[in-house]
Parts: C-alpha cells; sequence; structure tokens
C-alpha cells in the first residue's frame, strides 16, 4: 500500500502512516490540537503567508481516524473555548433604510477591506448572517472580505472570496492544466462563496457595477495581503434560485455545470442542487500562468535588479 490518502495535494506514503503513529504513541499527553501543530512543524506545512495550516492537518488526521487508520487521543472538551458569540456586546446594527435609487446617486462607492474584529467586519457577518441563504460561519485559509457602501455611508453590499474548488471538471478542461499542475497552483484562484445586496436596496444594475469594481482590484488586494497574485476567480450560482444575471452582465464565463455532487461527498451518495461554474480571468496570459510550474514560488520571489 503506497498511497494512503490525498490532502492539500498531499500524498501520504505508508513510512508517514508509521511516523504519525509513533508520534501520538510517544506523547500519549499530547491534544490534537498539539499534534496538528508538530505535523505542520515537521512537514513545513504553511500557507504562503507562513501560517501553519493546522485546519488541513486536523482535518486530515480526523479523515485517517474514521478509516480506522489512526487512533486519536479523546477530545479534550474541558479545554474547549465557550462557543463565541454572533456579533460583540453592543454592536450597532446598521441602518437598514430602503434605497431605492438610480446607480449614479449613489457612487462613487467605497470598497472597505475590513480588519478583523472592527465595527465593518461584524457589519458583514451580521448581514451575511442574517441576509444571505447559505448564512456565514467563519473564514478559512486565505480570504478577503469587502464591505459596499454608497457616498454617504450607507451599507449596499458585501462579498466574500475564499479557497477554490479543489476539482471541478469543466473549470479544469477550461484551465488546460494536469492534475499535478492543478494541485500546485490551486491557490492561485479564488472562489467568491458570498455576494450579497442586502435585501432593503433597490438600485438597477448595483451587482454587476460592484463585480466591475472588485474585478478591477482583487489581484492587487490578493497581493497586498498574501503576497502572491491570483489570475482566475470562480463562483457557483445555484440554478433552481438564481439565473447569474449580474455576473453575465460583468463578463464572467458560464463554462459548465457541477453534477449535483458535494465537495463534502466522499462515497458518491449526496444529491445537491446543481450548479453553474461561472469564471472570470484577471489576466489575458491566465492558461499560462495557471499551467506554469512553479508558477506561485516564482510570483513569490523579489524582482531580480537590472
Amino acid at each position: 500500500m503506497d498511497e494512503i490518502i490525498t490532502c492539500q495535494g498531499r500524498l501520504l506514503q505508508l513510512s508517514d502512516l508509521d511516523w504519525l503513529r509513533t508520534i501520538i504513541q510517544n506523547n500519549p499527553e499530547w491534544s490534537r490540537h498539539k499534534i496538528t501543530k508538530h505535523i505542520c512543524t515537521e512537514w513545513e506545512w504553511r500557507t504562503h503567508s507562513g501560517q501553519m495550516k493546522t485546519f488541513a492537518a486536523r482535518s486530515m488526521i480526523d479523515k485517517l481516524e474514521q478509516r480506522n487508520l489512526l487512533e486519536l487521543p479523546p477530545i479534550r472538551t474541558a479545554y474547549r473555548r465557550s462557543a463565541r458569540p454572533p456579533f460583540p456586546t453592543g454592536f450597532r446594527v446598521p441602518k437598514q433604510e430602503i434605497i431605492e435609487k438610480s446607480l449614479n446617486k449613489l457612487t462613487p462607492l467605497s470598497v472597505i477591506i475590513p480588519i478583523p474584529d472592527t465595527y465593518e467586519d461584524n457589519c458583514v457577518g451580521y448581514h451575511l448572517n442574517i441576509h444571505h441563504y447559505l448564512g456565514f460561519n467563519r473564514t478559512v485559509g486565505e480570504n478577503i472580505k469587502y464591505l459596499i457602501r454608497d457616498r454617504n455611508g450607507n451599507d449596499l453590499a458585501c462579498l466574500l472570496f475564499g479557497s477554490a474548488a479543489w476539482k471541478t471538471a469543466p473549470r479544469d478542461a477550461f484551465i488546460g492544466w494536469d492534475k499535478e499542475t492543478q494541485k500546485e497552483n490551486i491557490n492561485l484562484i479564488t472562489n467568491n462563496t458570498r455576494f450579497l445586496i442586502l435585501p432593503h436596496v433597490r438600485v438597477p444594475h448595483l451587482a454587476s457595477h460592484i463585480l466591475g469594481c472588485i474585478m478591477r482590484r482583487i489581484k492587487q488586494d490578493w497581493i497586498n495581503k498574501y503576497a502572491h497574485p491570483i489570475h482566475m476567480i470562480e463562483t457557483f450560482v445555484e440554478r433552481n434560485l438564481f439565473k447569474g444575471t449580474c455576473y453575465k452582465a460583468a463578463n464572467w464565463l458560464c463554462i459548465g455545470q457541477t453534477k449535483g455532487r458535494s465537495r463534502q461527498d466522499r462515497y458518491t451518495k449526496l444529491t445537491v442542487p446543481t450548479k453553474d461554474i461561472l469564471l472570470f480571468p484577471l489576466t489575458k496570459n491566465f492558461r499560462q500562468n495557471l499551467c506554469r510550474k512553479g508558477a506561485l514560488w516564482n510570483d513569490l520571489k523579489p524582482a531580480s535588479n537590472k
């Protein structure tokens, strides 16, 4: 048995599994969290901004336990933090008066990238929790939130961009990358996981205008935050709920549909709504950049002085 499991693009060999078992057996007092931190340290498992990939490591050992390949220590519920309230005490709910105007009465718009735990950050969480049909819990991995306000400071919309889908056949065929390059360069794509125009905002063409504003700046925003660019954005639109009109008006490309399976469906037993797959290339040579070996690491290198 050579290959055990693939997680975050890493192939685990039998020797890796033996090493994990030895770590657990030799350190019976370690919690699962400490085990994941040790894995990240020894395997240099970090994001491109230097943070440990503890969430990915924890997901990996949990999956190995579910397959009876590892025996982990019990979860220490006594040391768990108490549930964090969705909004801080004293949070002031933003104004939600009806805004029904032409777009030119609201522009120029303010595009805010909230600092974590600030009022603006809590506003994004509030709006998505209360008004988005998928809700909102937390962000994992590389991500950027946007809060959009009109020229009078009223909240209009919010967007969230996060990790791209690991595998999507129509997208991968459209790009033309092989399996190895896809694993290496997946972080050069981001997924627009949430886009919410607040329900009391009724402004024609606002959604496509916002998408245009974000598309013109998100590559640089990503570089500023994570020190590497992105070359394409994807999103998935549930066909039974939405038509994706604003994306198409903003020149996104519909390149196919999902197969009605969840990204968490390991055994092909779950049925989820079919979704349109829409893409927005950020650079003219996006295929070349996404299919280039070592593209991410080359982008991280400082420019040579010539």
